[in-house]
């Protein structure tokens, strides 16, 4: 048997000053920094387990490399609080009560006393990671207004220890980053002071090189900039404007009355693709699709890998373009869309692609990445553009044209299995909702399972709310679920105590009748984008959308 469990302690007797969550940045880190340390406390203080199954066992949801808002530990003006579990001591059916006592009595207030404590606590270590933290805030709500998509701070360490390891390569064994001269930025950071880096431009920037010299690497570490990280973590000065979203093909997935008809039309049969579903999409609509969607959202930077991509999505070389005539044709490239999407929605695209020079002629900054360290080729990729003979011919024709928004209809998006919701995750990439299976394992911008078990928890509150009233837009929802999170705090979605959010109808909890309920823990919600949450519900294989007329 499972316990959940709280231990909290007055602010002034947990002696953190004010200053250590004065702002929403500084806050979460500070959350953050003590879920990790009560975690390290009970590799210390808990002996493990005593008797069968998870009896004796002590968990917190500490996280990984990424500092998200978790509900694992909650800091106020008021007091201290973390929310854990503990497997209770049984044997069969027997309940082991000294263990019982042992844990409850002695264990728990040792955690407490060696990770809620500031005089316990390594204080330099807590006011560096509050501060990275908050750097890295700082400096993804400039990105923007500097006219850049991302910067890269040099000393940087990308790569990964494998790729079921995030944790940094060993030093010993990595070239850390060194930003080109003709990209290099000095940025003044509120705590770390001046540092410099790359600064990657808005538009169309091409990274380009030979296999195994670290395009990916770079767009991985990038890809994971919308998110900030721990001290140590070697990307902790790699950050992405926020709305940046990863793309790629997605073979099978559902598509639900997305307008794909900037890159694709006039399919056989008469299928129209302003309106297009499908429960089983190709790689070249589900990348369309995947592209749309994140729109919708209001995504303002595209992160495209060729690894990952549909070819026949991304371009069609000059030789096909004979071969195939373009009214046989029906997909109009990436790479003839790219730069109308940039003019008439101002969103830019880093792209790595090392197959094809097609992209040289659109792009606005070439990038070429040699033994792991970026050079600016831009001039020389332009020349070879130039000097082509072949020149393949530019499809599509006109603009990108307007974004389709469409409202999600609540009818479609049912919790229920039997006489209970069910809403779980299974691991980061599989989210239980109901009687369906949602698969986000390609996903990507998903980096905790506690996201996804909150994503299943946001759905379900936004139905109970009437925020998805079939009339709202799929980006006024999320907009909706996000503003009373960030009013209210994660807590808001925990079936445990629901409570309306201020100007709603006052606190409580929320009034109804509902089915009954299998109640996650409450300390294992991490805050998800709005771009991971629309992605749930469009892979949602019962939704039902309306697609506005505007």
């Amino acid at each position: 048997m499972t316990g959940v469990q709280t231990c909290a302690l007055p602010i002034s007797e947990a002696g953190f000053d004010a200053d250590l969550f004065s702002n929403p940045s500084r806050r979460v880190a500070l959350e953050d920094y003590l879920a990790r340390a009560f975690d390290k406390a009970i590799t210390r203080h808990v002996k493990g387990r005593r008797g069968t199954g998870k009896s004796g066992l002590v968990n917190i949801d500490s996280g990984g490399q990424e500092i998200l808002e978790r509900t694992a530990a909650v800091v106020n003006m008021e007091y201290v609080e973390v929310r854990f579990a503990v497997g209770l001591p049984a044997r069969g059916r027997r309940c082991l009560g000294r263990e019982a006592l042992e844990i409850l009595a002695g264990e728990v207030p040792r955690l407490v006393d060696d990770s809620l404590l500031l005089r316990s606590l390594d204080r330099d270590g807590l006011r560096e990671h509050v501060a990275t933290a908050e750097d890295q805030d700082w400096l993804r709500s400039r990105l923007e207004s500097m006219g850049l998509a991302a910067f890269v701070v040099d000393g940087a360490i990308l790569p990964r220890q494998s790729g079921i390891d995030d944790r940094p390569l060993s030093p010993g064994g990595v070239i850390r980053f060194r930003s080109p001269g003709e990209l290099g930025v000095e940025v003044q950071l509120p705590n770390r002071g001046r540092v410099r880096g790359m600064g990657v431009p808005e538009g169309l920037t091409l990274v380009v090189g030979g296999g195994y010299h670290g395009k990916s690497t770079l767009l991985k570490a990038m890809e994971r900039g919308v998110y900030n990280h721990v001290p140590g973590d070697g990307r902790e000065g790699v950050v992405t404007r926020e709305d940046a979203v990863k793309v790629r093909a997605e073979d099978g997935r559902r598509v639900e009355k997305v307008n794909i008809s900037p890159f694709i039309a006039n399919l056989p049969f008469g299928i129209d693709t302003r309106s297009f579903s499908t429960g089983n999409a190709s790689g070249s609509t589900s990348q369309a699709a995947n592209i749309v969607e994140a729109l919708e959202i209001g995504a303002g930077l595209l992160l495209i890998d060729e690894d990952t991509s549909a070819t026949n999505f991304m371009v069609r070389d000059v030789m096909m373009q004979r071969l195939i005539s373009k009214d046989r044709e029906p997909i109009t490239p990436f790479v003839d869309r790219v730069s109308s999407l940039r003019r008439e929605h101002g969103v830019s695209t880093i792209l790595v692609m090392g197959g094809c020079g097609d992209y040289f002629e659109v792009a606005d900054t070439v990038i070429a990445m040699e033994e792991y360290l970026p050079r600016v080729v831009t001039g020389k990729a332009k020349e070879i553009a130039a000097s082509r003979k072949d020149i393949r011919t530019r499809e599509g024709g006109g603009g990108f044209g307007p974004i389709t928004k469409r409202s999600p209809q609540p009818g479609s998006i049912d919790p229920r299995r039997g006489r209970k919701e069910k809403v779980s995750a299974r691991g980061l990439g599989t989210l239980v909702f109901g009687r369906e299976t949602v698969e986000l394992g390609l996903v990507e911008q998903l980096v905790d399972e506690s996201q996804t078990r909150a994503i299943g928890e946001l759905v379900r509150y936004g139905l109970r709310r009437g925020y998805i009233d079939g009339t709202a837009t799929m980006e006024q929802v999320m907009a909706r679920l996000l503003k009373d999170v960030s009013t209210c705090g994660l807590d808001v979605i925990s079936p445990h105590g629901e409570q309306a959010p201020a100007g709603a109808g006052g606190a409580g909890t929320i009034a109804g009748d509902h089915p009954a309920v299998d109640i996650p823990h409450p300390g294992e919600y991490a805050l998800p984008r709005a771009h991971e949450l629309a992605a749930m519900l469009n892979r949602l294989r019962s939704l039902v959308v309306k697609q506005s007329s505007g």
